[in-house]
């Protein structure tokens, strides 16, 4: 005898996708950004590619692009994906200003900077609840792809 599927609460399934998308840039800064570092290992230290900010923003898309393949695997639209990978960068970017004017150092802007984003990811995700906490086996791209009438 088959057991009826239950649907998962909400909370529950915002909560794992929440968590399945960190794992998803936990994999991608693993993999993508040794590629990084390997291919600017022999840049002088000096280099623009070893700047803080430039490193941010490169682990960022290490991080982003996993994240953003898995949100389409899911059966997520355009719109939601843009969204998630844009907080992912701006918890980094609204930093820089503190980072250039010497408040935080390169240490301070990695650290903060992943905080802030893990918070703007769930900022976004609490823009659109239905889209985070639903079942996307039969989602649809036309409701988060089209612009607010």
């Amino acid at each position: 005898m088959t057991k009826p599927h239950r649907p998962r609460p909400r909370a529950l399934s915002f909560a794992l996708h929440y968590l399945q998308m960190v794992i998803a840039m936990a994999v991608g800064m693993m993999l993508l950004y040794p590629l990084w570092q390997l291919a600017v290992g022999g840049q002088p230290e000096s280099a623009w590619v070893h700047r803080a900010d430039v490193d941010s923003l490169v682990m960022g898309t290490t991080m982003v692009i996993p994240m953003a393949a898995w949100m389409r695997f899911r059966g997520h639209g355009s719109r939601p994906i843009v969204e998630m990978s844009a907080a992912m960068y701006a918890g980094f970017v609204a930093l820089f200003p503190f980072l250039w004017l010497g408040v935080i150092d390169a240490g301070g802007l990695m650290l903060l900077g992943h905080v802030l984003m893990l918070l703007f990811m769930l900022a976004a995700m609490l823009a659109r609840p239905a889209e985070y906490s639903g079942s996307h086996a039969h989602h649809s791209h036309a409701a988060t792809d089209r612009e607010p009438a």
